[in-house]
């Protein structure tokens, strides 16, 4: 691996009940029962997940202009492994230990199979990161990266109010009542009921 103190576990477990990862008033993200968890370690303690199996990403990146509103909202499903810093007691409450049934459901002849995409995922990830010397996410909310059509990857930050989004054609920043939107074209910034619109 290149990831340096970054290591998956072999431990493969499965969700009980859909779960919700995040959740603010701007979005939600959730995973269906029986998808696939497998664990980050980092000095012998779980700090996130690659996760396979069905779920949904909604994030509202509307942004309310004097001109009206600009943008539409995100809604992505997640039918690909996707990753996950930062882990709550609540979630690993409602994991359980996978089978090979469970596997073989999700297209898996094995658990190393599943391992050998997860410790890709984490590598795609893990290199930029790790080219500018930062070791760990401590203290930086939720960390979610998503693979995407281009063979990169979306990312999702969320620390309690504040979101950053940074898609394949859509940056959305949202903090308090400050947001920047920035869309093929434009860029758009609002702040305390005033707006400024970038377009080029």
């Amino acid at each position: 691996m290149t990831w340096k103190e970054y290591k998956l576990d072999d431990t493969i477990s499965k969700s009980t009940e859909i779960i919700r990862l995040w959740q603010t008033e701007t979005g939600i993200l959730e995973i269906d029962k029986n998808t696939l968890a497998t664990p980050i370690m980092l000095n012998d303690k779980r700090k996130g997940y690659v996760f396979h199996g069905q779920g949904k990403l909604l994030i509202d990146t509307i942004v309310e202009t004097e001109e009206g509103a600009i943008g539409k909202s995100l809604e992505n499903m997640l039918n690909e492994p996707f990753l996950m810093l930062g882990v709550t007691e609540d979630l690993q409450k409602n994991l359980t230990k996978a089978t090979e049934e469970d596997l073989t459901r999700k297209g898996y002849k094995n658990s190393q199979e599943l391992l050998d995409k997860a410790e890709s995922l984490c590598n795609l990830f893990f290199e930029r990161k790790l080219n500018s010397h930062e070791n760990t996410f401590e203290g930086r909310g939720l960390v979610f990266a998503f693979p995407n059509e281009n063979n990169k990857l979306d990312l999702l930050v969320a620390k309690d109010s504040k979101i950053v989004y940074k898609g394949t054609k859509l940056v959305f920043v949202s903090k308090g009542n400050k947001v920047v939107l920035k869309i093929p074209g434009e860029v758009i910034c609002t702040s305390n009921g005033r707006s400024v619109t970038i377009k080029k």
